[in-house]
């Protein structure tokens, strides 16, 4: 008996991230890349570059992989397809990962299912989206069904003389996906991993903050989150993963509506590791990276308590600090509880770069362990100590 050799599709962190817990446990990692200097290559030591739009590339990379899973969505669903009907072993499979790949098929199914869902209709041009606003009122919220992410490929659109602005978007695609804008108090991932003999576990619901359409600070579990409604959202993610056959990391992402309805409206789906899901390398028995893995290979998945109360999750994105090493000691001295994890990509601006994970020994703790994790994260950004911790910020995204 050998250990497993497994594949991943696309370079960046989350592939990177999968290489520790591939190693722990004795599995062979594989990594198509999209270019020598992505985030998988200092990590993982196959890493071959390569197109995963061209089918060809993507044949050649699945030889002698007992399953081939993914770093993102963007793989052409007829690609999968076609692996799958040469006999690779694709997890999760195509006819799952649409509904990640495509907003509209998502829109359908969680209609199918009769979960949480925003209104929302396929517009073909401006005039449907101006009759979509005018029925459901202004403002709507204009997405692309495929290829978006953190907040690109969205836009809001205020009325119906704003709406003739988009014409280029429908040049470029269509139709779109209209969505009436949700009134919510906060946002909330509903994170759960499926194997394909159907074994299922769910993490606690997160509360998630984002700021200009990225994460960028996690709290698990969500504090102040009715039972009912935890429990009605993890039971909604747990439904779509067997719904759907979903193999590997489910994150479903919500809008918290208190009154209304369940409670909360479901946002968007993502089959694979995900940024809501990073807190559990640190919080939880089972990160979602050594639980993707198990998953996949349909072994038996791993528990997924949490190791503390609470746990912070907070990204950095490239700032003005270069060479982030030169931060760490500062930044490690000031926090030795705090757990960096550094993505090795170049600095840029705006960029997603790394994380700080920080547990709390008790809930009441929060907005302590908030702080303290963000001033990590400041210093290895910017290079330097905040000149006072940003408490505004946090009693506003609280």
């Amino acid at each position: 008996m050998t250990f497993p050799v497994i594949g991943v599709v696309g370079g960046g962190q989350l592939a990177r991230m999968m290489a520790p817990a591939a190693t722990a446990l004795g599995f062979e990692l594989r990594v198509l890349a999209e270019g020598d200097d992505v985030s998988a290559v200092s990590a993982v030591p196959a890493t071959p570059v390569g197109d995963y739009k061209d089918l060809q590339t993507l044949l050649e990379f699945s030889k002698g992989l007992d399953v081939m899973t993914f770093d993102h969505e963007h793989v052409p669903t007829d690609h999968l397809r076609a692996l799958q009907e040469a006999g690779v072993n694709v997890q999760p499979g195509p006819d799952a990962l649409v509904h990640a790949q495509d907003k509209l098929v998502m829109r359908a199914a969680i209609d199918r299912l009769e979960l949480p869902n925003p209104a929302w209709a396929s517009v073909v041009d401006v005039d449907a989206l101006v009759e979509f606003g005018d029925r459901t009122g202004w403002p709507v919220v204009l997405k692309t069904p495929r290829g978006g992410y953190d907040g690109k490929g969205v836009r809001i659109v205020a009325s119906a003389d704003e709406a003739a602005e988009t014409a280029d978007w429908f040049a470029a695609m269509s139709p779109l996906l209209a969505e009436a804008k949700v009134e919510f108090t906060r946002e909330l991932s509903a994170l759960v991993a499926r194997n394909p003999d159907g074994e299922a576990r769910a993490w606690p619901v997160v509360h998630t903050i984002q700021v200009d359409g990225v994460c960028d600070e996690v709290i698990a579990p969500a504090l102040d989150i009715p039972l009912e409604v935890a429990a009605a959202a993890e039971d909604a993610a747990l439904r779509i993963a067997a719904e759907l056959d979903v193999t590997g990391v489910l994150a479903v992402e919500l809008f918290e509506t208190p009154g209304a309805g369940a409670g909360f409206l479901i946002n968007e789906l993502a089959m694979r590791p995900h940024n809501t899901g990073h807190w559990t390398q640190d919080g939880s028995i089972t990160s979602q990276f050594e639980q993707h893995l198990r998953a996949v290979l349909n072994l038996p998945l791993g528990a997924t308590d949490a190791l503390a109360p609470v746990t912070v999750m907070k990204n950095f994105l490239g700032g003005d600090n270069q060479d982030l090493f030169s931060a760490y000691p500062m930044a490690l001295a000031s926090e030795p509880a705090a757990k960096v994890h550094c993505y090795g990509k170049s600095v840029r601006r705006g960029r997603k770069i790394g994380h700080v994970n920080l547990v709390g020994s008790s809930t009441a703790e929060v907005d302590s362990v908030r702080r303290r994790a963000a001033a990590v994260a400041g210093i290895i950004r910017d290079g330097r100590a905040a000149a006072e911790e940003p408490s505004a910020l946090f009693e506003e995204n609280a």
